[in-house]
């Protein structure tokens, strides 16, 4: 939680299997978080509605692509078999909130879980919130320097514009945590929330092949789970295709071109993925670069290692309750970051509803 004095605290070391226990986030970023705040004291301030509200992460696989020539791929369905023998399995996802606005920017807060599946017990780390008032003048500044300092990208570093700026935040923080579960992690089942979708925006090529093939060099493997995917075949979604095959099992999906575009790529096989009965499938990316036989050894070992809900890895579905803000927690941020910066709390009108009355619903954006 956001404590006295902006410091950060996670939970005691303790929680954590030993490999990880020494993970912690970079001191730059937690600078960066101070130094935006020390800048607002005594300015006016609109904290975002809590009717309105919700956590925030840009779908990373940013395209809608539909393939019609069905000849032209073959659906495989694989049976699987839990693996019993032990393995780690760990789970990284992060959120942010829009927690309000003020004369100069708007101010955010992100925050970050991994969780571990060890020896039959589920252990969390939570990084965050970390608070960030973001204005015109700062956002090159903030934006450019975790890119540089997290992934040394190079080129152009111009930041996204202010209602960006919260999911390219989020973003990086999310690949910070991937990259420090890799360097961190040997032998384990790692699962990332998203694809291996890169060329996007905030999932350039480079960066998403650095840290896979971290995970690579340490013998992990990256499973990414996508709870929504826009790919389609001949019309349909891929999720919509698992049905005819028990489960536990795969459908490979073999055909799909490694490249989308110039710039966007595919960095894994495509699998649809049904573990459990129920309603559930998912889009499964296994990295690519790894044989065959032991990306489906790893989807095993996570059967034989995990829970599931509706097909789901327990271990991924934790990570995403402690990184969400509930909506106490955003009150709690709102009044903390009133009170100790001198803010002025005012509540401007909202337009929509002086125009539309009960109709007047929907984003003010």
């Amino acid at each position: 939680m956001v404590i006295e004095q902006f410091h950060y605290a996670t939970t005691p070391k303790y929680n954590f299997p030993q490999s990880l226990e020494d993970l912690q986030l970079p001191q730059r970023f937690i600078e960066l978080s101070l130094r935006s705040m020390k800048k607002i004291n005594g300015e006016c301030f609109q904290p975002h509605e809590i009717t309105s509200y919700g956590p925030s992460k840009e779908n990373s696989e940013g395209i809608t692509l539909g393939f019609q020539h069905h000849d032209s791929f073959t659906l495989r369905p694989i049976p699987l078999k839990p693996a019993l023998d032990y393995t780690t399995v760990v789970a990284v996802d992060v959120s942010s909130i829009n927690v309000g606005e003020t004369k100069t920017g708007v101010i955010c807060a992100v925050r970050g879980a991994i969780v571990w599946k060890e020896k039959s017990r589920y252990r969390c780390l939570r990084l965050g919130p970390f608070p960030f008032h973001i204005t015109e003048e700062n956002k090159r500044e903030i934006y450019g320097m975790l890119r540089q300092y997290y992934f040394k990208v190079s080129g152009d570093t111009n930041a996204p514009s202010l209602i960006n700026m919260q999911n390219r935040m989020c973003n990086l923080l999310e690949r910070w945590l991937q990259m420090g579960v890799s360097c961190s992690s040997n032998r384990s089942v790692i699962l990332w929330d998203g694809s291996l979708t890169a060329g996007t925006i905030d999932s350039p090529v480079n960066v998403v092949s650095q840290l896979l093939e971290v995970a690579r060099n340490r013998l992990n493997t990256v499973l990414a789970f996508s709870k929504i995917t826009r790919l389609r075949l001949s019309g349909h979604l891929l999720t919509d295709l698992a049905w005819k095959s028990p489960p536990p099992s795969l459908l490979q999906i073999n055909g799909f071109p490694t490249y989308v575009s110039s710039k966007v790529r595919f960095l894994g096989d495509l699998y649809v993925a049904r573990f459990t009965e129920g309603s559930c499938s998912f889009r499964l990316d296994i990295d690519r670069e790894i044989p065959w036989e032991q990306g489906l050894e790893a989807v095993q070992r996570l059967l034989g290692n995990d829970l599931f809900l509706q097909s789901y890895p327990e271990t991924l579905r934790l990570a995403h309750i402690f990184s969400t803000f509930t909506a106490n927690e955003v009150i709690g941020i709102q009044r903390f970051i009133a009170q100790k910066c001198g803010l002025k709390m005012v509540t401007r009108p909202n337009v929509r509803r002086l125009l539309f009355g009960p109709f007047g619903k929907g984003s003010e954006g």
